[in-house]
């Protein structure tokens, strides 16, 4: 069946005063002989919205580019959020081996601490068996870094994506786009940090290509937090995005600490001499998870610092992303640590 075919019977049923509750579609098809008026599922959509403007869509698509979502929501907030929860989904294979290599590290740490001790006045052999029990465990010791700079690179990407909404979320024609640009710095006298986002503020009335719905809730989207100091508005992403921040490192920390009491625990105080050296090896690594703790609670303080002089959808972006982390690592936790008791059930 065909998107025309589609139209047509719900513009029947709706003459017959039987109309249809929901349109499911896809949002784009397959080219063949066959010409159609209505070639993709968004025309449909608007064109069956003409009609039955009450009609429910459910849109059954494997679609990720943000002009698509933008195009299916028409609200630049829902449309970042959206953009988000796919983007999560996405990262799921990603995030499930960060936590295997973490956990995986963690196992290591007590050989590692064995390796110190025992070529502690050997460097050279030292980091030849550190190197040996990377490959025995096959881990990879950059694993770290390489998670951090995708999400350096997604971070940078979704800056540039909410920075210029007109360009990525709707398409416009860039010479609309620059000509309204130049327009309004003639205007000003001066070039503006976000044109595009000026351009949403300045031109979307008088031009409906240009015209994006930034209302979300209430809020402007189109505000940058230091160009609105006196709109107390502004800060309530922000605010909420450093409190769900706190909120994923509490959690993130608790569960060391409870590890870290767990493995207490099953240590056994034979021998003296041995507990003097342990002690010595805890206070160090003590001394690194402080320093760890405080890189932690750096990223939300700079995060924050750039939400400030970026666009509000950078924050909303953070945000939200914030919130399905901290749901996907309680679900991850909880599965890993249904794994490990029944691990420790058949030993």
């Amino acid at each position: 069946y065909y998107c025309d075919d589609a139209l047509a019977w719900i513009s029947k049923a709706l003459q017959d005063q039987a109309p249809y509750d929901v349109l499911i579609t896809d949002l784009s098809f397959e080219e063949d002989n066959n010409k159609q008026r209505i070639t993709s599922g968004i025309d449909l959509i608007q064109a069956v919205k003409v009609i039955q403007p009450t009609i429910k869509i459910l849109v059954f698509s494997g679609e990720n580019r943000p002009v698509i979502i933008n195009k299916l929501f028409n609200n630049y907030g829902i449309a970042i959020i959206v953009f988000s929860v796919i983007l999560r989904i996405i990262l799921i294979p990603v995030t499930i081996s960060q936590q295997k290599t973490m956990k995986k590290s963690e196992q290591m740490q007590e050989k590692m601490r064995e390796i110190q001790q025992k070529y502690k006045n050997n460097p050279e052999k030292l980091n030849q068996e550190t190197m040996d029990l990377y490959k025995r465990e096959k881990m990879n010791p950059f694993s770290g870094c390489l998670s951090s700079i995708l999400q350096i690179i997604i971070i940078l990407s979704v800056f540039w994506l909410v920075s210029n909404p007109l360009t990525y979320m709707k398409k416009v024609d860039p010479d609309i786009i620059n000509g309204y640009i130049e327009q309004i710095k003639n205007e000003d006298g001066k070039s503006s940090a976000y044109p595009e986002i000026q351009v949403i503020q300045r031109k979307a009335s008088e031009d409906e290509r240009v015209n994006i719905n930034m209302n979300f809730f209430g809020l402007d989207l189109s505000k940058v937090p230091n160009q609105n100091m006196s709109d107390y508005t502004v800060y309530i992403i922000p605010v909420l995005y450093v409190i769900t921040s706190f909120i994923s490192i509490k959690i993130t920390n608790g569960k060391k600490k409870k590890e870290k009491v767990l493995q207490l625990e099953e240590k056994t105080t034979s021998d003296k001499e041995a507990n003097t050296k342990q002690s010595a090896e805890d206070e160090s690594l003590e001394a690194m998870q402080e320093m760890s703790n405080s890189m932690t609670y750096m990223i939300p303080i700079m995060s924050i610092s750039i939400a400030f002089i970026a666009p509000w959808g950078l924050a909303l972006y953070w945000l939200i992303s914030n919130i399905l982390i901290i749901i996907e690592r309680l679900i991850i936790d909880k599965i890993y640590t249904r794994e490990d008791a029944n691990h420790k059930s058949d030993i």
